[in-house]
C-alpha cells in the first residue's frame, strides 16, 4: 500500500476510521475539515496533520487524496490534487484497497444494521482476544473506537450502499441483513435498482465466499431468488438465517425482559446456545443473531466470544441514553430511514408509565419526498410527535417538501399530538424543554444535527437550575 495520504474531510466518523487504520498501519496521514472534533482529535491524537478549513496549501505533493461523495469538484483541494495530478480516491477505493491485504475479510451490507452488526462483531473478536481489525461506521463504546489496525485473521467492515460504490468490495463473507428501497436520489427505480447492484457485488465474492442472507426480508430473498434461477455467483454460495424459519441458522424461544432478551441459536435444526443480550428490539435479534452465524461459518471458536455477546451496549447514537435530567431521560438515534424509526421506537415499549415524545428531524430531501407517506404511518405508539426542519445534506430544497407541510398533513391523519418547531436545535430544545414532565422520554431520531438536542437539553436544565 501506498504511505501517504491526505483526507478531504477527515472528521467525518467513515473517513476518520479510514485514517485511523492507516496510522496504526505506520503511514503517514494528513486532512482537512471544516470543523474540529472528537474525530478530528482520535486522528491528530494517533499523528495525523490536520488542518480547520480547506485550503490548497493542506494538500503534500506527493500523496493520495481521499474524499467522500460529499467533497464537490470545486473544493480548492480538489482543484489542487488535480493540478498535481495526484490520485483522488473516493473512501471507497481505498477501504477497498485495505481489505485486499487483510486475509479473511467479512462484510457487513443491508439498507439497515451494518453499524450495529459490524461493530458488534468487531467488538466480540476484540474481547475474545482474537485481535481483528475493523473499521466500522460508528464509536463502539466499549473500545471508544471506530477502526483497528491488528494484523489478525479477520477484518471487518461496514459496507455503505448508497452510492453504489459497495460493487468495489470482494469479501469472504458478507451478510446481507435486508434489503428496502432508500437512498432513492442515487436509485432512481428505487429496490429494483438497489438488487442490481446487490447482483453486481455478489457476482465479485471472492472464491468460496459465502453470503449470509435474512430470508425474512423480502428483498433479500428476491436477491437470493435472482442467483438462484439464474444460476449465477458459482464461486460463492448462500447461506440463510431467520427468527424462527427453516433456515442454516435461526433464533428461537426469544424472551424479552426489560433490562435484557434472550433466544436459542440453532444451527441446521441443532441447539448450539442461548445469547444473552442487553440490546433492546426484535432487529437487534437478527443483527446479534446474524453476527453469530457470521462468526461460526468463518470458523471461529463460539466459546471464546458467545460471552461478550452481552456486554455489547451498542453503537454511538443507536437508541443511546445521552441525559437524564429531573425524571426526564433523553435518548439520541441515528435512525432516518421509516423502517429503523419503527425499529427504535418499537424498543420505547418497555417504558411503562412513561410519555414518549419522538423528536424527528427529516434527513434529505429526496428521503423525505420518496418514503413521505411511509414515514406518516411509523410513528404509532408515541404520545407525541415533534416535527424539525429537514436536515438538507448538501441537497436543494424541493418545493412542497418540508417539515411544516408534513406536521400539518400527520395531524388531519393521525390521534397522536404533533407540532413543528423551526430553527436549529438550540430554539428546537428551548421550545421542547418548557413543555417537559418527570417521566418523559424524549427520542431524537435522525442523521443530521438533531445529535445535539440532547446536550442543548441539558444544558437548559443547568442553567435553570443555575437561576433558582
Amino acid at each position: 500500500m501506498n504511505k501517504k495520504y491526505h483526507f478531504i474531510a477527515i472528521g467525518g466518523v467513515g473517513m476518520s476510521g479510514l485514517a485511523k487504520y492507516l496510522l496504526q498501519n505506520g503511514c503517514e496521514v494528513s486532512g482537512s475539515d471544516i470543523n474540529d472534533s472528537k474525530y478530528v482529535k482520535g486522528v491528530r491524537d494517533l499523528g495525523a496533520k490536520v488542518y480547520i478549513g480547506h485550503s490548497e496549501d493542506n494538500v503534500p505533493e506527493d500523496c493520495i487524496v481521499v474524499a467522500s461523495t460529499a467533497i464537490r469538484e470545486f473544493n480548492p483541494e480538489i482543484q489542487k490534487a488535480k493540478r498535481l495530478g495526484l490520485p483522488i480516491w473516493h473512501r471507497s477505493d481505498l477501504l477497498a484497497e485495505i481489505s485486499r491485504h487483510e486475509d479473511y475479510f467479512i462484510g457487513f451490507s443491508g439498507t439497515h444494521g451494518k453499524t450495529t452488526t459490524s461493530g458488534l462483531c468487531s467488538y466480540v473478536l476484540e474481547k475474545a482476544g482474537l485481535k481483528p481489525s475493523y473499521v466500522v461506521g460508528g464509536i463502539i463504546p466499549e473500545l471508544n473506537t471506530n477502526a483497528n489496525c491488528s494484523h489478525g485473521k479477520y477484518f471487518i467492515a461496514e459496507l455503505d450502499e448508497s452510492d453504489g460504490t459497495i460493487v468495489k468490495y470482494s469479501p469472504n463473507l458478507v451478510v446481507v441483513n435486508n434489503l428496502e428501497p432508500d437512498h432513492l436520489d442515487f436509485y432512481k427505480n428505487g429496490l429494483e435498482s438497489i438488487l442490481e447492484t446487490f447482483e453486481t457485488f455478489i457476482s465479485n465474492m471472492r472464491e468460496n465466499g459465502v453470503i449470509l442472507a435474512n430470508m425474512d426480508n423480502e428483498g433479500v430473498k428476491r436477491l437470493v431468488k435472482y442467483f438462484s434461477v439464474h444460476e449465477l455467483a458459482h464461486h460463492a454460495k448462500f447461506v440463510t438465517y431467520s427468527i424462527g424459519g427453516n433456515t442454516d441458522y435461526s433464533a428461537k424461544n426469544i424472551k424479552y425482559e426489560q433490562d435484557y432478551t434472550t433466544f436459542d441459536v440453532y444451527y441446521k435444526g441443532k441447539f448450539q446456545t442461548r445469547l444473552k443480550i442487553i440490546l433492546k428490539g426484535v432487529h437487534n435479534v437478527y443483527n446479534s443473531l446474524a453476527v453469530w452465524a457470521a462468526l461460526h461459518t468463518a470458523g471461529v471458536d463460539m466459546k471464546l466470544v458467545n460471552p461478550h455477546f452481552e456486554t455489547f451496549s451498542g453503537m454511538g447514537r443507536r437508541f443511546q441514553k445521552v441525559g437524564e435530567f429531573n425524571g426526564i431521560t433523553i435518548y439520541d438515534d441515528y435512525a432516518h430511514h421509516p423502517t429503523e424509526i419503527k425499529a427504535t421506537l418499537s424498543c420505547s415499549k418497555a417504558f411503562k408509565g412513561k410519555r414518549i415524545i419522538a423528536v424527528f428531524q427529516p434527513h434529505r430531501y429526496s428521503r423525505f419526498q420518496n418514503l413521505w407517506n411511509e414515514f406518516m404511518r411509523v410513528f404509532d405508539g408515541v404520545d407525541e410527535l415533534v416535527v424539525t426542519d429537514v436536515f438538507a445534506a448538501c441537497e436543494d430544497e424541493i418545493v412542497g417538501v418540508n417539515s411544516k407541510s408534513f406536521a400539518n398533513e400527520f395531524k388531519e391523519k393521525s390521534d397522536i399530538p404533533c407540532r413543528y418547531i423551526p430553527g436549529n436545535m438550540h430554539e428546537v430544545a428551548k421550545a421542547l424543554y418548557k413543555d417537559l414532565k418527570p417521566n418523559d422520554i424524549v427520542i431524537g431520531l435522525g442523521a443530521g444535527t438533531i445529535t445535539q438536542l440532547g446536550p442543548e437539553l441539558m444544558n437548559l436544565s443547568k442553567e435553570q437550575k443555575v437561576k433558582a
